[in-house]
């Protein structure tokens, strides 16, 4: 099996997800399937995989103007390919986790 970069999607709705149903959501290449993306997955961080749904994003259209908006330069963003992987129950991954800082003792007067 060859090395696959998985790179986590840090949001507010990844985050959510992954709060809510186990489901932790990351950027992949193009070229790699599910079973390959759940093996990654399984390997990098020791959990079980129980599931992969994968979505495909196009790129949007930019624009960007020059020379007070006589000229415009159209661009196109890279596509984006989504990996959505539920682990199994009680498997967490540490991409949300704060590190625990222990609490001040409150002050009495």
């Amino acid at each position: 099996m060859k090395y696959i970069a998985l790179k986590p999607r840090i949001s507010e709705k990844a985050y959510a997800q992954s709060e809510a149903s186990n489901v932790y959501i990351f950027d992949v290449p193009p070229q790699v399937n599910k079973f390959d993306i759940a093996k990654a997955v399984a390997a990098q961080y020791s959990v079980g995989v129980t599931g992969v749904k994968i979505a495909s994003v196009p790129g949007k259209s930019v624009r960007a103007y020059r020379q007070r908006g006589r000229r415009s330069i159209n661009g196109q963003r890279s596509d984006l390919r989504k990996a959505y992987v539920t682990l199994k129950e009680g498997d967490k991954l540490p991409i949300f986790a704060a590190p625990e800082t222990p609490e001040a003792p409150k002050e009495t007067k």
